[in-house]
């Protein structure tokens, strides 16, 4: 997953969040968690202090005694960290009494403790014990014997004991969110992954429009992307019209100049005279102009158009046949191996052109034999950008590397024995260019002229 892709943004942006909620949600439940078992520890304490409370008695001495024992054995087990204590306060007489939990000694607790009280009278608070035990504490004052004498009760118990518990809660929580995490996570990535699905068919619609496999996008898409499918499919149309308003235009314009041109020239030879061919001689050239622009002209708005593709084993076929019979003469032999499932990305008319134009000329100079042969390079993207190789060699005297260059200037000819205008290799290099394809010469394996023609291919499925 790329990090500037749709699917890295959405699933990043997702997670972030979904991370962020589930630790806010973990540290919530963790301390509700925690301030719930506080305050049912608290009710325990409280239970014990009403006990204490509903208890204590005064013996014939004036001295407080229990008339019944407290039923947790732990506030009799010595430093357990489960203690009472019952003292007098405001000066009152008396002596206190102590849980055996205390041993000789009592909770020492600090005045600055027992300030915070809540409605019922009740002050709560941590405080540590002489062996370091952290004790939850609960402390009230009630008035005894006839509102003569005030008494503190205090109940501790170990805190420690619950932190146990608190911290195997945190852990058992940490374990459900971090399942639940992936859950979501993995829930996430699918929902990515299918939400993205008419993204993707968009975009191999598109390419099999590019590769010449299809001229409209005709799937189904949901409601936010049909919009933009329906504007490619009016773009298509589009640029399709412009392509063929071009070649009308084309058409138009060489009918409209030629009549004119043919007039000019019958005019100069039937006047005679150095002046009439003069006219003659510019009107030619004139025409040559015409003919060649305007064929530059058609070939590029066929280079732009799209949805075109054409088989290569077909035209190279078709074009062998046609030379042999024009070339019966010379027992010309034109072996042609193309696979059979090997496409142009492009118009017929300019593959006919390009390999027309290089089998003729290879057909010119073989001696006995002309090899026509194709294949495709692995695609270079997954973009769809494919190429195939057409590769025309004949058992002829070759050609000098030193001169090869030249071969392909318009215009040129490097024997004047041979016919023709010198254009044939010029125009293929012009036509295949507009389709960013290359012409490039070599030396065949029988030593004549290996002419290897670059051009865009249709992906194989």
């Amino acid at each position: 997953m790329r990090y500037n892709s749709l699917a890295f943004r959405l699933t990043a942006s997702a997670g972030i969040v979904s991370i962020v909620l589930l630790i806010a949600a973990g540290l919530l439940l963790a301390s509700l968690f925690s301030k719930a078992v506080e305050r049912n520890f608290d009710v325990r304490l409280q239970a014990v202090l009403d006990g204490l409370l509903a208890n204590v008695d005064v013996n014939k001495n004036n001295e407080l005694v229990l008339s019944g024992a407290i039923a947790d054995t732990r506030f009799a087990l010595p430093l357990s960290g489960w203690y009472w204590q019952i003292e007098p306060v405001d000066g009152a007489s008396g002596k206190g009494m102590y849980s055996p939990s205390l041993l000789d000694e009592n909770l020492k607790i600090p005045q600055q403790l027992l300030t915070r009280r809540d409605t019922s009278g009740v002050a709560r608070f941590f405080l540590n014990d002489s062996g370091g035990t952290r004790l939850r504490v609960i402390e009230q004052r009630f008035t005894l014997f006839g509102g003569k004498q005030n008494y503190s009760f205090a109940v501790a118990g170990n805190f420690d004991e619950l932190k146990a518990e608190i911290a195997a809660f945190n852990g058992a929580l940490i374990i459900v969110l971090g399942l639940l995490g992936a859950g979501l996570l993995g829930a996430l990535l699918v929902q990515v992954h299918f939400g993205l699905r008419p993204l993707r068919a968009l975009r191999r619609e598109l390419m099999q429009i590019r590769q010449g496999e299809s001229e409209q996008l005709a799937g189904r898409f949901p409601e936010e992307i049909k919009p933009v499918a329906d504007e490619l499919n009016l773009l298509i149309k589009a640029n399709t019209e412009v392509v063929e308003r071009a070649r009308t235009q084309v058409g138009n314009l060489a009918h409209a100049l030629k009549t004119p041109l043919s007039v000019l020239a019958n005019e100069a030879r039937l006047t005679g005279g150095k002046l009439a061919a003069k006219v003659s001689e510019q009107t030619e050239i004139m025409r040559r102009q015409v003919d060649l622009y305007l064929d530059r002209a058609r070939r590029a708005a066929r280079a732009r158009s799209l949805g075109a593709s054409t088989s290569v084993e077909e035209v190279a076929a078709g074009l062998g046949r046609t030379l042999m019979r024009i070339y019966i003469e010379q027992g010309l032999k034109i072996e042609v191996d193309i696979p059979s499932g090997l496409k142009f990305r492009g118009e017929k008319q300019d593959l006919e052109e390009m390999l027309g134009n290089l089998m003729d000329n290879a057909s010119k100079w073989a001696d006995s034999k002309v090899t026509v042969t194709a294949w495709s390079d692995e695609c270079a993207s997954d973009d769809g950008r494919c190429w195939l190789y057409l590769a025309v060699g004949d058992y002829g005297p070759g050609l000098p590397e030193e001169t090869r260059d030249q071969a392909l200037i318009r215009g040129r000819r490097l024997d004047e024995s041979k016919p023709g205008t010198g254009l044939g290799l010029s125009i293929v290099t012009e036509t295949a260019g507009m389709y960013n394809g290359a012409v490039t010469l070599g030396e065949a394996k029988a030593g004549g002229l290996l002419v290897t023609l670059k051009l865009p291919a249709v992906k194989k499925r």
